[in-house]
């Protein structure tokens, strides 16, 4: 099924999106069912940096002790990734016109928010809302009117001053 809005918002397909975000539920339920780990990957950024930096925070028992697990989940992301490249598209590789100091600016702010609001979106979205924790309902809820307002914001500027 097919309409202009679905074209308008996904001009290449909603398909791979729904898969993809059925693979991920998939794979974070799996992880948990079989090992009782949760999968958010701001606990696997620190846990990298356990192996770097010295301060406390990062040599704390729950990123030293599950580093290795996580550096190999973190692994099977870029494998996915590469695995529907090579799979699935037709072997082009995907770019964007965003300048490199944005998405580092972005990076930051995200890493950051993901910090201080103790887990990413995926962490909060995917496996707290999935194991019903309210603080996540809570989380997810504030990083989408965030992202709402900002997105709307700056297509608002851009449309303004352009």
């Amino acid at each position: 099924m097919s309409t202009p809005l679905l074209n308008t918002l996904f001009p290449t397909g909603w398909e791979h999106y729904l898969a993809g975000g059925l693979l991920v539920g998939a794979g974070t339920a799996l992880l948990f069912v079989c090992t009782g780990r949760i999968g958010g990957m701001s606990s696997v950024f620190s846990s990298t940096w356990s192996w770097l930096v010295r301060r406390p925070y990062f040599q704390a028992a729950r990123y030293v002790e599950t580093r290795g697990w996580r550096l190999v989940y973190a692994a099977g992301l870029i494998v996915g990734a590469l695995a529907w490249w090579l799979g699935f598209s037709d072997g082009t590789a995907l770019s964007t016109r965003v300048p490199a100091w944005q998405l580092l600016l972005g990076g930051f702010f995200v890493g950051y928010g993901a910090r201080l609001s103790n887990g990413c979106t995926s962490g909060h979205g995917i496996c707290g809302l999935g194991s019903l924790q309210l603080s996540s309902l809570g989380a997810v809820l504030t990083f989408m009117a965030t992202a709402f307002l900002t997105a709307n914001a700056v297509a608002y500027l851009s449309a303004r001053f352009a």
